[in-house]
């Protein structure tokens, strides 16, 4: 397998990024981690012409705390975010949900504003983007603007950046004080892509009654889902095994899945089902430890 001929840039600053895409449009790919683009090139399912690299902007890396949110330069590597203390502290789903992408030397390699642009509606990131209601900061030579997660995802493979932008950087709120949270999936193996999978977050108030809760999923249709009915069941209620079913069944009744050589539509409904009652359950318990 050999990738196609393109020509190769690798800018000193991201303006110097921003004007290469300015100039060439949809015939440049940024390159970031290459974990998915690289692929794409030597099956030539992508044919850029233009190949922009982005690793040399150290300044695109980082992790901070910024006024109740964590800001994620999009080169930040995934295993540079699952092991940050400070991300660990404001917002742990974020490494839960990390541990299940690929393996270590993938996630070595990989970066969070690849994976989320990248979009693949199995991938884990862009679930929990879209539960913690992420903010993304697309820039290009024409400016700045700020896209929330519910906008950002289009379709399969596909963001609302347009072909002169590039993401640089990711805002997510920091779970509320006393939360718990989960993420988990079903894969053949672990670091596969998941068949479906689940990401929940919630709190309990004094009474240990659910006072807020975020959900979403992974796996089960074109872009990651918000299932908002089935989330809007939670507030005000107590935790147990039958308000975790009516979640679960009302999450499957949301999700789009399609049949696949993995799993049929109808099997990742039935597993949307299992898997948001599992990370429900596993979240209130960890808010009741908080």
């Amino acid at each position: 397998m050999k990738p196609p001929r393109f020509e190769y840039y690798d800018p000193a600053s991201l303006d110097e990024a921003l004007a290469l895409l300015a100039q060439h449009g949809d015939e440049a790919k940024l390159l970031a981690g290459g974990q998915s683009l690289v692929p794409l090139l030597n099956l030539r399912l992508a044919r850029p012409r233009v190949l922009v690299d982005l690793n040399p902007l150290d300044e695109l890396a980082y992790v901070r705390a910024e006024n109740g949110h964590l800001a994620i330069g999009a080169l930040t590597r995934q295993r540079d975010l699952e092991l940050s203390e400070v991300a660990r502290a404001r917002c742990p789903l974020l490494a839960e949900a990390l541990r299940l992408v690929g393996h270590p030397t993938i996630r070595n390699r990989g970066t969070v504003g690849g994976n989320l642009a990248h979009a693949d509606p199995a991938s884990e990131l862009p679930a929990v983007a879209l539960a913690l209601e992420a903010e993304f900061v697309a820039r290009s030579s024409r400016g700045e603007r700020r896209v929330p997660a519910r906008a950002f995802f289009v379709h399969a493979l596909t963001t609302a950046l347009a072909a002169d932008e590039a993401l640089v950087e990711v805002r997510i709120p920091a779970l509320p004080a006393g939360a718990g949270w989960a993420f988990v999936e079903l894969a053949r193996r672990h670091g596969d892509y998941a068949i479906a999978g689940a990401a929940a977050a919630l709190t309990l108030d004094a009474s240990g009654r659910i006072a807020w809760a975020r959900l979403s999923l992974c796996g089960v249709g074109p872009v990651p889902i918000r299932p908002l009915e089935a989330e809007r069941l939670l507030p005000g209620r107590q935790p147990g095994p039958d308000l975790w079913r009516a979640v679960g069944e009302a999450a499957a009744e949301a999700s789009d899945p399609a049949s696949d050589l993995q799993a049929t539509a109808d099997y990742r409904r039935a597993m949307v089902e299992v898997y948001v009652a599992r990370a429900l359950e596993r979240a209130a318990a960890r808010a009741s430890e908080s």
